[in-house]
C-alpha cells in the first residue's frame, strides 16, 4: 500500500498560495486500509519541519500542518508514509509546496503603467514594457521566482521564453476589492550574464469588454503591472528585479487590438520591434495589494486538430472542428506575402448551412457583441499565431484570406481553470454517455477562472447557475478551490445590509438588474454553496470561514420577511398572523425558465416578489443555518434560525392552500420544490406526490421543471414517488444513489422492455 495523489489544500504541489498552516491528503494505491501514517517535511536546505510520528489513523483527508507556521517564500517537501491492516508500510513518493508572498512589506515592486492618459472611449494596442538585468557570472542560481500580477491582463517572458504556462492571468475579480497574482519558478529561464524581462499587458476584464453588452472601463481606465523577480543564489545573496520607472514602455508591438470578447488584430510585422518607439514607463498605485488566489491556474487543455473544412451555399469557408469549446486558437501559414489579410469569425452555430453568430451576441444599430474575431496581418514567410489575451465559446471558424488556408494547420485550443477530472461514466446507451459527456464539456466551458453562464455572449459568473451546478460539478472534478475563489468573489461584492448579488464579479451588470440582488435562489449561494461543499467534502473550514458572511445574510433575509413592497409585492389574502413569516418582498427571478409550454413568462414573472419560491427558500435556508450553526457550536444563533425556518414552513403550508399556489397544479416545479424542501403537512405531502404523478402524466414524462427546481427532481423522484423515471432519450432509467460515494448507479432497459404505454 502506498500513498499517491498527495495534495496540499486540495491542488498537487502548488507554488505561491498562502496558506501558513495547510491540510495535506492523499489516496492509497492498493492495498483496502490504512491503519497509520507518518508524514515528514523538510525545507528546501533538506532541515526538517515537521515529523508527526507514526499516527494511528485512517485519515488521509485534511491532516493539519503539524510544524510551525509557515511564512513568506516557505518551501516544504513532504512525504508520507502509510501502514496497511497488516501493519505492513510503505513510503509515497516526495510532493512540494511553496508559500509566496504574505505580507504587503514582501513586495518591492511598484505598480506601472504606458506614459499615456487613456481615454474611456478609445481603444489602445497591446502595452508592452521590457528592462535588461544581469546574472552574476560565476554565480549558482539557488532558485529564482516570479511574483506577477496586473489590473488587466499579463504575460511575461524572460530572455523570449514565456513564463508560466498559464493564460489569461491574474485572472477575475473584483479589482478595486481583490487581485489575485501568480508565482513561477523561472529558474530555468536565466541564464549567466545579460537577461531581458518582457511583459504585454491587455485590457482584460478589467478595461475591456465585459457582461452581454460589453460595458468597457467597469473597474477602472488604467490598466497596470506590478512584478518582482527574485534570484536567490547559493551563497544567500538576494537580487530582486522589480517593476519601477527603469522600465521601458511601448505600444508598437505586435497586438494592436485585445480584447476578452471581441477578439485580436494582430501585426506579424511588427514582432521584431524593430520600429518600436520606447519610452519610459510611468510609475502608478493602486489601493489594494495582490493576493495568492489559492486555486487552478487557467491554461491550455484539449487541442482540437484537423477541422472539416465546409464551403457554405454562399461560398464561405467554414472550419468545423466537431466539439464546441470555450478556448483559443493557433494556426500556421508557411508562405504568406507581407501585408496579406487573414480574418476569423468564430461561433457555434450553423444555421441553413451557413455561419452565424446573432445566437451569441447582443445588437442595437450597428453595433453589436461580442464580436469574437481574429484580424491577422502576415510578415513574409512563416507566420505563427496563438491566441493571446483573447477567449472564444466555438466550434466554427469563418475564414476570410488573402493566402491559401490549410485546415491542417489549424488547432483549437481549450482553455479552462486546471482541475483535475475526478470521475468516469460508462453505459450500454450512447445517448446517456454523450449526454453525461455534453455536461463535463459544459462545465469546463464555463470554468475561466469563474463559473459562467456561457463562454460567449454575457459570460457572466451568476449566483444562481453556480449554487445549483456546483453538486454535479464536484463529482466531475476537484472543484473545492476553483468554487472557493468564487465564494470569495461573492464576499467581495457583499454589502453592508449582508445581501449576496446575483452576479460575482459585477463587471458588466446592467443597472436595471441591481434590483434583482436578493433573488432566492440566486444570492443564496453565499449559502448554499459552502454548505454544499462541506457536504461534499467533509471540510468544516468551509462553513466556519465563512460563517460571518452566511450570518449576515440569514439576517438580511430575516429583514425582509413580513413586509410589503407597493407594486411589488403580491396580495396573498394571508392573515396578519401568517404574514410574519411571508416573504413577500423585493424582486426574485423565481422558477426561471421553466418550459414554454408549461409556464410562459414575462418581465412581470421577475417584477414581483414570487413569495411562494421566496418562503420555501426561507424556511430552507434557516433550516440549513440551524444546521450549520449547531454544528460550528453557534448556539446562540439556532433559535432565530428554528424560529424563521419552522415560522416559513407553517406560512408555506397556508399559502399552497390559496388558490394562485395550489398544489392542484401541473407546474411540476410548484410540487417538487415543497417536497424536497420538507415544507408540507403528511396530508398534503401525500397530495403532492400523486399530484406530482399526474403531472408527470400529463406532460408525457418529460422534466417540466425550471431553473431552481431541476436539481430537486432525480431526489423527489427517488423517493419512492416514481420508481421508473422514463427519460427523454427513449430508454428507461433507474437511479439510485450511493450515499457512502455519492455516486449514482444507471441501470437501462431497451424501449420494448418499459411498461405498456410509456
Amino acid at each position: 500500500m502506498k500513498a499517491v495523489n498527495l495534495k496540499v489544500e486540495y491542488m498537487r504541489n502548488p507554488i505561491g498560495i498562502d496558506y501558513a498552516c495547510p491540510r495535506l491528503s492523499w489516496n492509497f494505491s492498493e492495498g483496502s486500509k490504512q491503519s497509520a501514517y507518518q508524514i515528514l517535511a523538510r525545507d528546501e536546505d533538506g532541515d526538517m519541519m515537521w515529523d508527526s510520528g507514526k499516527v494511528e489513523s485512517q485519515q488521509m483527508h485534511l491532516i493539519p500542518w503539524g510544524g510551525a507556521n509557515l511564512k513568506s517564500r516557505s518551501e516544504v517537501f513532504w512525504k508520507v508514509t502509510i501502514w496497511d491492516e497488516k501493519d505492513e508500510a510503505e513510503t509515497s513518493d516526495t510532493a512540494h509546496f511553496e508559500l509566496g508572498l504574505l505580507e504587503k512589506n514582501d513586495w518591492s515592486a511598484e505598480w506601472i503603467t504606458g506614459d499615456y492618459v487613456p481615454k474611456k472611449k478609445e481603444r489602445y494596442p497591446v502595452d508592452c514594457f521590457k528592462r535588461s538585468f544581469v546574472v552574476k557570472d560565476g554565480h549558482k542560481i539557488k532558485k529564482a521566482r516570479a511574483y506577477m500580477s496586473a489590473c488587466g491582463l499579463y504575460e511575461g517572458r524572460i530572455n523570449g521564453k514565456k513564463i508560466g504556462d498559464f493564460i489569461l492571468a491574474p485572472g477575475i475579480t473584483d479589482y478595486r476589492k481583490r487581485i489575485q497574482y501568480q508565482t513561477v519558478d523561472v529558474t530555468d529561464l536565466l541564464k549567466e550574464g545579460d537577461n531581458e524581462l518582457f511583459f504585454m499587458l491587455a485590457d482584460g476584464w478589467y478595461r475591456g469588454s465585459v457582461g452581454a453588452w460589453g460595458m468597457r472601463n467597469y473597474y477602472g481606465s488604467e490598466t497596470k503591472l506590478l512584478a518582482q523577480i527574485e534570484i536567490t543564489y547559493e551563497d544567500g545573496e538576494v537580487a530582486v528585479i522589480a517593476t519601477d520607472d527603469t522600465f521601458s514602455w511601448t505600444q508598437d508591438g505586435p497586438i494592436r487590438f485585445a480584447d476578452n470578447k471581441d477578439g485580436e488584430i494582430y501585426d506579424a510585422g511588427r514582432e521584431d520591434f524593430a520600429k518600436a518607439v520606447w519610452k519610459k514607463a510611468k510609475v502608478t498605485s493602486h489601493k489594494i495589494w495582490p493576493t495568492a488566489s489559492n486555486n487552478f491556474p487557467l491554461i491550455e487543455q484539449e487541442r482540437l486538430m484537423n477541422p472539416k473544412l465546409i464551403v457554405t451555399p454562399s461560398g464561405k469557408k467554414v472550419l468545423d472542428f466537431g466539439q464546441n469549446i470555450a478556448g483559443i486558437l493557433a494556426f500556421t501559414v508557411k508562405n504568406a506575402k507581407a501585408g496579406q489579410r487573414i480574418f476569423l469569425r468564430f461561433g457555434e452555430l450553423m444555421k441553413d448551412g451557413e455561419f452565424i453568430q446573432k445566437n451569441i451576441q447582443c445588437a442595437r444599430g450597428e453595433f453589436k457583441t461580442p464580436l469574437q474575431q481574429v484580424e491577422y496581418f502576415c510578415k513574409e514567410g512563416r507566420n505563427e499565431y496563438k491566441t493571446t489575451f483573447a477567449i472564444f465559446g466555438y466550434q466554427y471558424i469563418e475564414v476570410e484570406a488573402d493566402c491559401p488556408i490549410d485546415p491542417t494547420n489549424f488547432k483549437a485550443i481549450a482553455v479552462y481553470s486546471d482541475f483535475e477530472t475526478t470521475f468516469t461514466f460508462d453505459s450500454s446507451n450512447a445517448l446517456l454517455n454523450q449526454f453525461v459527456k455534453n455536461t463535463l464539456w459544459s462545465l469546463k466551458n464555463n470554468s475561466a477562472d469563474l463559473p459562467t453562464d456561457c463562454p460567449t455572449r454575457e459570460r457572466h459568473g451568476w449566483s444562481g447557475d453556480a449554487q445549483i451546478f456546483v453538486n454535479t460539478a464536484s463529482y466531475m472534478v476537484n472543484y473545492a478551490p476553483f468554487a472557493l475563489k468564487y465564494e470569495n468573489d461573492l464576499c467581495d461584492w457583499q454589502d453592508k445590509s449582508g445581501n449576496f448579488p446575483q452576479i460575482a464579479p459585477e463587471g458588466g451588470t446592467d443597472f436595471y438588474m441591481r434590483v434583482m440582488n436578493g433573488s432566492v435562489g440566486w444570492s443564496d449561494a453565499g449559502i448554499l454553496i459552502p454548505y454544499r461543499l462541506w457536504k461534499m467534502f467533509g471540510d468544516d473550514r468551509m462553513i466556519s470561514d465563512y460563517y460571518d458572511n452566511m450570518k449576515r445574510y440569514a439576517k438580511y433575509m430575516i429583514g425582509r420577511t413580513g413586509k410589503t413592497e407597493p407594486f411589488i409585492s403580491e396580495h396573498t389574502g394571508l392573515s396578519e398572523k401568517d404574514k410574519k413569516y411571508l416573504y413577500n418582498y423585493g424582486q426574485h427571478y423565481g422558477e426561471w425558465a421553466e418550459p414554454n409550454d408549461v409556464k410562459t413568462m414575462t418581465w412581470k414573472d421577475f417584477a414581483t416578489s414570487r413569495p411562494e419560491e421566496a418562503t420555501a427558500y426561507l424556511s430552507y435556508v434557516m433550516g440549513l443555518m440551524a444546521e450549520i450553526a449547531s454544528y460550528l457550536g453557534k448556539t446562540e444563533d439556532i433559535p432565530l434560525y428554528e424560529e424563521y425556518r419552522d415560522g416559513a414552513k407553517h406560512t408555506y403550508q397556508k399559502l399552497v392552500h390559496l388558490p394562485k399556489y395550489s398544489l392542484d397544479t401541473d407546474r411540476q416545479a410548484r410540487l417538487v420544490r415543497p417536497l424536497y424542501f420538507g415544507l408540507l403537512d403528511e396530508k398534503d405531502t401525500v397530495y403532492a406526490k400523486k399530484r406530482l404523478i399526474q403531472a408527470l402524466e400529463h406532460y408525457h414524462w418529460r422534466v417540466g421543471t425550471g431553473f431552481l427546481s431541476t436539481p430537486f427532481v432525480a431526489t423527489v423522484y427517488k423517493g419512492n414517488i416514481i420508481k421508473n423515471l422514463i427519460m427523454d432519450c427513449q430508454s428507461y432509467t433507474k437511479y439510485r444513489p450511493n450515499e457512502t460515494t455519492g455516486g449514482i448507479f444507471v441501470s437501462w432497459r431497451r424501449k420494448e422492455e418499459l411498461p405498456t404505454g410509456a
